[in-house]
């Protein structure tokens, strides 16, 4: 089979309040539009049209996949006018599958079900039953059940309005017969607008058998319109990854309050995640990993045995075995931590290896550095790294230890074995095996008084 896909993605979507085209909302941190594509992506021998409008060179820019064949509709005079856009670059021998941009959460097996009911004389249609079938348009069928038309909701009669069988607006046909049904629409109705959804009644008077089929779950085909219904898809997309990775084996605290807005490409044996935790991009977690509650993590690497405790933020970064990490811990992009480290509270790593069965417990920033094994670094301590215009590296060697509240300014080497004391500013290089510090003469002042505030008159 041969297939073209014309996804309808040119409405402006004022419910949403907002600047941004309606398709470039997000759910699960991937637009709307972008989902919708994605699975047309997975049919093969598809090519795949976008029909855009509001805010048109905004949703281009956004995709820098070449597949996709842009079509613009300079007016949005309805979802038949958008498909017209599309009628010369239909191949009168392909399938036509219909589409839309604000309905992200479609499934590949509905649609694989949807198409194989298509054949020379059939169109298949997508419906879906509703406890509330408001705003949807109807399906009307005759006493032998068969698909008559499709009544929309502002032009049905109360009678039409009890029906709950709803049209979904996706549909699939052959090329041939759409491309002459879309000459035949008009606009006479409550909308003046071109429905899509009046070739079924074209269909039906050329002797088309409408076949129908349904979703598994309504959720497929709830599409966007206010953030209200965004929010409440995203809570339904996040409870279906929730249940994949349960399902992969991995322990959720609370299913209903984990967000993954990217992928996790592999999921170790065991795995332990709290409350509130994001993942972002890509991640690879390993065995008997525990992940504390309100972690933001992305595009991480995280070995066997790795505790994250609570309230942490780690971008772009690797965790060898056996380490330990945070709370409030920030690992910044290019930081890769060997085996067995220690990675404490309020404490930031940035492009930065930290050598097996170093220690960064307290309070410090470590940019730019090369940490050797079994290092001890103080609370409070900063790697100098930016001198307003460059950025320099600091080398601590093996089995240092660096007290306290101490300033190693780049570009600086600590030898190994080395221990630089408490509150000392480096900014020469340090001898292995040697205590080095640079400390101000103490002095205290006798007879001194300290300041009285001036009573005010």
């Amino acid at each position: 089979m041969t297939l073209t896909t014309i996804i309808l993605a040119a409405g402006k979507g004022t419910r949403m309040c907002s600047q941004y085209p309606k398709v470039l909302h997000s759910i699960g941190g991937k637009s709307l539009l972008r989902h919708v594509y994605d699975l047309s992506a997975k049919f093969e021998n598809n090519t795949i049209h976008v029909v855009i409008g509001h805010g048109a060179y905004l949703v281009k820019s956004t995709f820098s996949n070449s597949l996709i064949h842009w079509v613009e509709q300079l007016q949005q005079l309805g979802t038949g006018h958008a498909v017209q856009q599309v009628a010369d670059e239909i191949d009168s021998e392909t399938t036509v599958l219909i589409l839309y941009g604000d309905v992200p959460l479609l499934q590949e097996n509905t649609l694989q079900k949807l198409l194989s009911n298509v054949n020379e004389k059939t169109l298949s249609l997508l419906t879906v039953n509703l406890k509330n079938s408001t705003g949807y348009g109807r399906i009307v069928r005759n006493e032998h059940n068969q698909v008559l038309r499709i009544v929309e909701e502002k032009d049905s009669n109360e009678t039409e309005k009890l029906i709950k069988e709803a049209n979904t607006g996706i549909l699939a046909v052959q090329g041939y017969a759409l491309k002459n049904w879309l000459t035949q629409l008009n606009n006479n109705n409550a909308q003046g607008e071109y429905y899509l959804t009046d070739i079924i009644a074209l269909a039906v008077a050329d002797g088309f058998t409408i076949k129908t089929c349904s979703p598994e779950s309504e959720n497929e085909v709830l599409g966007v319109n206010d953030k209200l219904q965004l929010a409440q898809l995203e809570r339904v997309y996040q409870l279906q990854q929730a249940d994949l990775i349960m399902k992969r084996g991995a322990t959720l605290r609370d299913p209903a309050r984990f967000d993954l807005r990217g992928h996790i490409v592999e999921l170790g044996q065991d795995v332990e995640i709290d409350i509130n935790v994001v993942f972002e991009g890509d991640n690879k977690i390993g065995n008997n990993v525990k992940i504390g509650a309100n972690t933001n993590i992305k595009n991480a690497i995280i070995g066997d045995n790795v505790e994250i405790l609570p309230n942490c933020v780690i971008e772009n970064a690797v965790i060898g075995q056996n380490s330990r990490i945070g709370p409030f811990a920030r690992l910044r992009p290019e930081s890769v931590l060997a085996s067995d480290t220690h990675i404490g509270n309020f404490v930031e790593i940035k492009k930065s290896h930290i050598g097996q069965g170093s220690k960064v417990n307290h309070l410090s920033y470590i940019g730019d550095a090369l940490v050797g094994r079994k290092v001890n670094i103080g609370a409070g301590t900063i790697t100098c790294n930016y001198d307003g215009a460059n950025k320099s590296q600091t080398i601590i060697e093996d089995g240092a230890f660096i007290g306290s509240n101490t300033q190693l300014v780049a570009p600086v080497s600590v030898g190994e074995n080395a221990t630089i004391g408490a509150g000392s500013t480096i900014t020469k290089d340090t001898p292995a095996g040697q205590l080095t510090l640079s400390r101000a003469k103490q002095v205290s002042v006798p007879n001194w008084q300290r300041p009285i505030k001036k009573e005010k008159l």
